[in-house]
């Protein structure tokens, strides 16, 4: 009789890349800093991703206002995108997104038109896909902020800190 060992469970940075994939995701390239900043700052067990905006292949998803010049829905798509290159940036600083034990704050920051007051709901494009990767280790802290401006025009930034 002969004994099989038991297939190894992945590891959850594997999960996590595979759980990325089965949504259509690939974490990018980590978008470099557009100023003197660094774009992850670990301090204890806490990693903080600076604001990161909706950058793809080097060009913003959409620019400008919501909801005016920019849909709701396709807020929340920039939001996800922010989310993603968060991802990347703290794959590059830890080597590995299963040393990730939980996210535990975002800040969404939406550029908004007077009278604009979903900034919730755009925020879930980031809250969402976080706990669509992570699982119950995604539920998180969250800050949903209406702002005038956002670098380069952006409609949508989000900063995130995990505990690894």
């Amino acid at each position: 009789m002969t004994i099989t060992p038991p297939t190894p469970a992945p590891s959850p940075s594997t999960t996590y890349e595979a759980r990325l994939a089965a949504l259509g995701y690939t974490l990018p390239t980590p978008v470099k800093p557009v100023a003197a900043y660094v774009p992850t700052r670990s301090t204890g067990n806490l990693v903080f991703v600076s604001g990161q905006i909706p950058m793809k292949e080097g060009q913003l998803i959409a620019k400008g206002s919501v909801p005016g010049q920019v849909s709701l829905e396709l807020a929340r798509q920039c939001a996800a995108q922010c989310t993603l290159n968060a991802l990347a940036a703290l794959k590059a600083e830890l080597g590995d997104l299963g040393r990730i034990r939980q996210v535990v704050r975002v800040g969404v920051f939406v550029c908004s038109e007077a009278g604009f007051y979903d900034q919730p709901k755009v925020a879930n494009g980031a809250s969402e896909l976080l706990e669509a990767v992570f699982g119950e280790a995604g539920k998180h802290a969250r800050a949903a902020v209406g702002s005038i401006a956002l670098p380069l025009g952006a409609p949508v930034e989000v900063e995130i800190v995990v505990e690894v």
